[in-house]
């Protein structure tokens, strides 16, 4: 069965950081590119950032280049995203996906909340 869980999501205030984890099961992790994506209330979901399968590069949006950091670990099936400098614009439902470098498979997480608010 596949499964994508996250955690570390919270409340933290401006300024403040958090390190969302996404586990992976199911499925041969180190085939896939990871994503992060967010969805504030009243938006459509967007692309935070991604790493790829092989080599670990990574591309950022530009309103998280510089704060936040995504990585990954496939011995332990897991893709973090290392978020500083947190801003309330940030504030929003984070999920990690899962895109296959064979076929297009997909996968998504359940997401978990992230507020930045003082």
């Amino acid at each position: 069965q596949v499964q994508l869980v996250e955690s570390g999501g919270g409340l933290v205030q401006p300024g403040g950081s958090l390190r969302l984890s996404c586990a992976a099961s199911g499925f041969t992790f180190s085939d896939y590119v990871m994503r992060w994506y967010r969805q504030a209330p009243g938006k459509e979901r967007e692309l935070v950032a991604t790493i790829t399968s092989v080599d670990g590069r990574t591309n950022y949006a530009d309103s998280v280049k510089g704060r936040f950091t995504i990585s990954r670990d496939d011995a332990k099936n897991t893709v973090y995203l290392q978020m500083n400098s947190l801003k309330p614009e940030d504030t929003a439902v984070y999920y990690c996906r899962a895109d296959s470098t064979r076929s297009r498979r997909n996968y998504w997480g359940q997401g978990t909340q992230v507020t930045v608010s003082s």
